[in-house]
Formats: C-alpha cells, sequence, structure tokens
C-alpha cells in the first residue's frame, strides 16, 4: 500500500494586459490538464491560445500529489465544487518569467497555507473529471475517520479569579520569554 500517489498536470496561466501604469500585465493561473507532458528545460511557454489582451500558456507540469494523512482535506475539497489549488511563484530576477508554477494540490487547507504570506499568487482552478476519480478512489482506499477530541480551553486571564493562570494551554515557559 503507497502513501503517496502522483499525476502530472500541466498548469496554464492567463496574462492579461493591466490598465495600471506601474505592471504590464496580471496573471492568473486558470486551469490544469491532466497527464501533460513536461516542459523540457529550454522551452519556452507553450501558447495555447490568444484574444485581444490576454493569451493562455502552458507555463509547466508538475506532479499532484497525494498523501494518505491529507484525505480529511481532500474529502472538504470534493464536498463542494471541487479544485485544485495552483500556487504561483513571482519571478525575481530580470532574466527570469514574472511568474513560474511552483506547487498544485487538491488539498485546500495546504493552499491556503500559501496565501498567508502574499508573496505567491494562489488561485483554485476547476478539477477535471479525471482527476476527480482519482482523487476518490485514493480516499476510498485510504481515508480514516479519526474520533474528534474536544479539548477543554483555559483562558490566560480568569476573570473570576481576578488573575492570570500560570500556564494555560502551553507547553514551557508559556509566553514568560525566558524569565524565572
Amino acid at each position: 500500500m503507497k502513501n503517496i500517489e502522483r499525476m502530472p498536470v500541466g498548469v496554464v496561466v492567463e496574462r492579461r494586459d493591466s490598465d495600471n501604469r506601474w505592471i504590464d500585465y496580471s496573471w492568473q493561473p486558470i486551469a490544469v490538464i491532466p497527464g501533460a507532458p513536461p516542459l523540457e528545460e529550454d522551452d519556452a511557454w507553450r501558447l495555447i491560445r490568444e484574444g485581444e489582451g490576454w493569451s493562455h500558456f502552458h507555463v509547466g507540469t508538475l506532479d499532484l500529489e497525494l498523501y494518505k494523512g491529507e484525505t480529511d482535506g481532500y474529502r472538504a475539497n470534493l464536498s463542494s465544487t471541487p479544485h485544485i489549488y495552483v500556487v504561483l511563484a513571482r519571478g525575481e530576477e530580470a532574466d527570469e518569467p514574472e511568474v513560474s508554477p511552483f506547487l498544485v494540490t487538491a488539498c485546500p487547507y495546504e493552499g491556503e497555507s500559501y496565501t498567508e504570506s502574499g508573496e505567491e499568487i494562489v488561485e483554485g482552478v476547476p478539477m477535471p473529471l479525471e482527476i476527480e476519480s482519482w482523487i476518490k478512489a485514493f480516499i476510498d482506499e485510504h481515508h480514516v475517520d479519526r474520533p474528534f477530541k474536544k479539548q477543554k480551553v483555559r483562558k490566560a486571564y480568569d476573570p473570576r479569579k481576578g488573575a492570570f493562570n500560570k500556564n494555560p494551554n502551553s507547553r514551557g515557559n508559556g509566553g514568560n520569554y525566558g524569565q524565572s
């Protein structure tokens, strides 16, 4: 029994002309292509189609990885309109593309974690049926229901006692910052 399964997916990004005088284009992931071939090292992005003020490019192929321990996230994703979350890294050097594909995931929790820094572009794109079926089969094989364990939350300040608790819900110093 494998703990991880992989499927190559191509990342499709839209470049749209911008009305902003400080940037020429805006970038947004718009689709994934199951089983897309990888781009060669020297290959430029593949133009898929274009219109007035916009272009769609296959910018790279990444492995969509499913992990046995993340089936709760996959189930949450499939419970509504399913998405694949695409993370694009912004190019920092002049000779780098403005964006490049960094990660694709089916776990909404993992996708959300990349929004915290604000440095990456993170978007959910529609999940193709082929990928949805593959994820459902993975969940059926690997998901284990874990019972919910409610934990008692202790407050730092208890107004009934008029004092702070010494170490509420902490390990170690609990905010004493090395003071005795």
